[in-house]
Order: structure tokens, then C-alpha cells, then sequence
């Protein structure tokens, strides 16, 4: 049975749609002061939409994009939540060509053609 769209999840619908053991998100929950479930008699946790999207978002950094858990807390407390691009200089375009195409013809005779 599925839950409707805005329901609360407990932890362990949460643990499961992440893919994560609970005590993840008990240590989460201890780094991220954001993340703060309703927690009923017996320290039943009920994790509302919007602290379903924030574990999802700390999930997208430490386990897709590789952040830390101090680079995360971070992100988060900076809003964006994505890392940092470099941008590069008008000036360095054609370097950065000259390399990209370097590595291009590199990878073309790697794989032969």
C-alpha cells in the first residue's frame, strides 16, 4: 500500500525509499539541525514532506555528488546545495580548447576509431 502524496513517512518507510539503515538518519538528524521529524510516544519518528525532501537533498550530497558531512551542512546553510563551479576566464578559453581537444584525439585512438 502506498502512501498519498504529503504523507508523513516513518523512519523506516524513509530508511527505505533512500535505500539507507535507520540509524543514517538518526546521525543525520544529530548533524543537521533542519532535519527535525515529529516524534510521538516512544520516539516514533514521522518524518513530514519537508523533512522527506531535505533527507533526499542529504542524500543527494554525501551519496551522489560526494560532499561531507561538514561540506553538506554547508550547502545547506548557504542555500544552494550545489558544488561550487569554477568559471572560466574569456582569457582561458583557448587553452581549455587546446586541452579539450587534446583529450578528444587521446580518447579517439584509445578506442580506434
Amino acid at each position: 500500500m502506498e502512501k498519498a502524496e504529503g504523507a508523513f513517512l516513518t523512519i523506516s518507510e524513509l530508511a527505505g525509499e533512500l535505500g539507507l539503515p535507520q540509524h543514517i538518519l538518526r546521525y543525520w538528524e544529530t548533524r543537521f539541525p533542519q532535519l527535525r521529524p515529529l516524534q510521538r510516544s516512544g520516539n516514533r519518528r514521522y518524518y513530514r514532506p519537508t523533512d522527506v525532501a531535505l533527507a533526499r537533498r542529504i542524500h543527494q550530497l554525501l551519496n551522489v555528488e560526494g560532499f561531507t558531512v561538514k561540506g553538506a551542512q554547508k550547502a545547506l546553510v548557504d542555500g544552494n546545495g550545489h558544488a561550487p563551479v569554477a568559471k572560466a576566464e574569456p582569457s582561458d578559453l583557448p587553452d581549455l580548447l587546446a586541452r579539450l581537444m587534446a583529450i578528444r584525439t587521446a580518447l579517439a585512438r584509445a578506442i580506434g576509431d
